[in-house]
């Protein structure tokens, strides 16, 4: 079996800010984050981050460019911790477990994050100008394929993986647990049935 060697890119690692915008920055996302757990994602508008967070709506603008692009910044902000967890955290999760098992923890551990971050992840999908360019998507895609890939699993990897990460879609995921009625074991349940065959040689 074959070891992951590819370096998987991290959400986070720009170029270093100055202090104080690093803090204005986390202070913008922060409040973001603050009004989706009060209000819900709807109330997340470049007027009352900028309200929340006590800095002129033209700080916001600045700093994110549009409300896409917000909601993009408080998605990999969220997503941070994910992605230590696979690349560093304990298996099977993280490294020292096998690929199909890390590859089966990573659906669960994203599907748990839709139940929190669901509306957060639906906002940024929905977004034409991102939802394909986000860095959070661009690490879960390199991810999968070096699992992939330590698997022994053949074909063309990258599209593979683009076909296994549609199923934990927010979107989706929150229509079948809120629309549907489906729990979110049954949910893991079907990505592990489906991993399991997809990685089946």
């Amino acid at each position: 079996m074959r070891s992951v060697t590819p370096l998987l890119p991290q959400i986070g690692v720009d170029p270093p800010e100055r202090g104080d915008a690093a803090r204005n920055r986390r202070l913008l996302l922060d409040a973001a984050a603050l009004l989706v757990a009060q209000r819900g994602v709807d109330a997340v508008t470049m007027d009352a981050v900028a309200c929340k967070a006590g800095v002129g709506k033209g700080t916001v603008f600045r700093r994110f460019g549009s409300r896409s692009g917000l909601m993009h910044a408080l998605l990999d902000h969220t997503e941070r911790e994910l992605q230590q967890s696979f690349m560093f955290g304990p298996p099977p999760l993280g490294p020292g477990a096998d690929p199909i098992d890390r590859l089966i923890a990573f659906g669960h551990a994203r599907i748990a994050i839709v139940e929190v971050q669901g509306e957060v992840q639906r906002a940024a999908e929905n977004s034409l100008e991102f939802r394909f360019a986000a860095p959070a998507r661009a690490v879960s895609v390199r991810h999968v394929v070096s699992l992939l890939r330590a698997a022994g699993v053949q074909g063309d990897h990258e599209l593979l993986a683009c076909s296994l990460l549609a199923p934990l879609e927010a979107t989706l995921v929150l229509h079948e647990l809120r629309d549907l009625g489906m729990s979110v074991e049954r949910l893991g349940d079907a990505w592990e049935d489906l991993i399991r065959r997809v990685t089946r040689c």
